[in-house]
């Protein structure tokens, strides 16, 4: 089921939070702590200290939505040794992380851009 079509941004908070944070409290996050908008539309990623739950929060123009995924047997490969505080990632590297895929270890190609073929 794909939940979130076309997502302007996904940031994931790298830091582990309190996962008793709601959307007030995770929307000062996205604020105070991420320096970005929560009235982006971006996604907004959040995961427990032991990687098995995830909170995103984003609005969606009328209110906040607050969404929640827990793993009974796994963790997420949350991506710690990437530099910054905050990430952007990809739409492909969010349907990654939510697999299971480490994606620290996986790198697509990189775009190329042209401007004539001689």
């Amino acid at each position: 089921m794909k939940m979130f079509i076309g997502p302007p941004k996904i940031y994931l908070h790298k830091q582990p939070v309190d996962f008793r944070k709601s959307i007030n409290g995770l929307s000062l996050l996205v604020e105070q702590e991420m320096q970005l908008s929560p009235f982006s539309g971006a996604l907004f990623v959040f995961c427990n200290r032991q990687r098995t739950r995830l909170k995103v929060l984003y609005w969606d123009r009328t209110g906040f939505c607050l969404w929640y995924k827990r793993l009974e047997k796994d963790k997420f490969r949350w991506p710690r040794l990437m530099p910054g505080k905050v990430l952007s990632i990809s739409e492909q590297q969010w349907h990654w992380l939510l697999q299971g895929i480490d994606i620290q270890k996986l790198t697509p190609h990189q775009p190329l851009q042209y401007q004539s073929v001689g």
